[in-house]
């Protein structure tokens, strides 16, 4: 099959489709013929070599698929064969056939579409780890969430407002603002020209927000936990700002505040399986009455996939963007 990995480190240049061998599904895994593929911020560290592949799994990029089950390894139950289910997977989504753990995988809902349901699984896992379990976001109380616009922000807003949450969002375009709210924002920051502490603290009549869900790390930190009420939680994606931040302990343990950070590819089977079993119960009934949907910006053939993440990579994305990949018969 062709499919696309990253020949070297590098820009979206260094994408490549090439050659790979058929996947065959191993003892707990299914072979989907993948519908779409979702592309996401770890797909673009992989191609810059920042992460890798754990050992063992393959160097074709891609975390979240959208495919119809073709094959059953041991243990599968072959219902499922035909059925279309969206997954986590640990790699290989771009391309036409993708093994994935039945266990991190769910069956897509009427209501979405392949692109749609491509563009869920990373981003369900990643907010409800964060927001929800590290997070422990709650109904009644507000979150603060920056990088609104992207994949993991819009979703973010639909799962907390979906919670009883009041949501605070931050973003540089306020063309988007409307949208944003439609999706279920409380209140929109536009962060180059309002102070988004002071704006929170307004917005809150001085109390301050419970949850914030960062991806600028750097200065930011110290911004964010100024605006956080007491016993808040600050929950750490990424460091587009640097990862080195100065924190006063002080502040912070007669605030009650925490700290909080992760990722999600380190995280072992079991506890994506433990966060899969959640989902299922918490989460997906909300995907079948359309309540959490994802916002897709674009999508492009799976031979294009460099000019989707040069887009990704612009920063001028409005959700998510996703790979639709050609299926040639087999000789």
């Amino acid at each position: 099959m062709r499919a696309i990995i990253a020949r070297e480190p590098g820009d979206a240049s260094v994408l490549t489709l090439t050659e790979r061998p058929m996947p065959e599904p191993g003892a707990g895994e299914v072979l989907l013929r993948v519908r779409a593929a979702g592309v996401n911020r770890p797909d673009i560290m992989q191609r810059q070599g920042i992460a890798k592949p754990a050992p063992g799994v393959t160097d074709v990029l891609g975390l979240e698929v959208c495919g119809e089950v073709v094959d059953c390894g041991p243990g599968v139950d072959r219902q499922l064969m035909g059925k279309r289910l969206m997954s986590l997977v640990p790699g290989g989504g771009y391309a036409p056939w993708c093994t994935a753990p039945v266990d991190q995988s769910f069956i897509v809902p009427s209501t979405l579409s392949d692109a749609e349901a491509a563009a869920l699984p990373e981003g369900l896992f990643t907010v409800w780890h964060n927001l929800f379990e590290l997070g422990r976001l709650a109904m009644g109380e507000t979150a603060l969430i920056h990088g609104a616009a992207g994949g993991i922000g819009t979703l973010a807003i639909r799962m907390a407002h979906a919670a009883g949450a009041t949501v605070i969002v931050t973003d540089n375009d306020e063309s988007r603002f409307p949208e944003l709210r439609a999706m279920g924002a409380d209140a929109t920051i536009h962060w180059p020209t309002t102070d988004f502490t002071e704006a929170c603290l307004k917005y809150t009549d001085g109390r301050g927000v419970d949850v914030v869900l960062d991806i600028v790390g750097g200065d930011y930190v110290r911004r964010n936990l100024a605006a956080m009420a007491f016993g808040g939680r600050h929950v750490s994606l990424s460091f587009m700002q640097g990862s080195a931040i100065n924190v006063e302990l002080l502040t912070l343990m007669q605030r009650q505040v925490s700290l909080h950070s992760s990722t999600m590819r380190p995280q072992s089977q079991y506890e994506k399986t433990r966060m899969a079993q959640s989902l299922r119960r918490h989460v997906i009934p909300l995907l079948n009455n359309a309540r959490v949907k994802p916002r897709v910006h674009a999508t492009f053939p799976l031979a294009e996939a460099i000019a989707s993440h040069e887009l990704l990579d612009s920063g001028k994305v409005f959700g998510k963007l996703v790979l639709i990949p050609e299926h040639r018969p087999s000789h």
